[in-house]
């Protein structure tokens, strides 16, 4: 799978609507194409989410704990 296609499939919903609404401005003021922008968009919310969900974990793993 292309680069590109796996950080666009986090891209749903409003992140699909808000990486639509900044990928041609920012292409256009950078060397990047719209689908690399979308994509780079995807990934950083993917990353964000894992990062989310990880914490929550570690957060509820040092509750149990005491």
């Amino acid at each position: 799978m292309e680069a590109t296609k796996l950080g666009q499939t986090a891209l749903v919903g409003w992140r699909e609507k808000v990486a639509r609404g900044v990928a041609a401005p920012v292409s256009e003021r950078t060397p990047a194409g719209e689908d690399q922008v979308r994509a780079l968009i995807g990934a950083a919310f993917f990353v964000l989410a894992v990062y989310y969900v990880a914490s929550t974990v570690r957060r509820a793993i040092g509750e149990l704990r005491g």
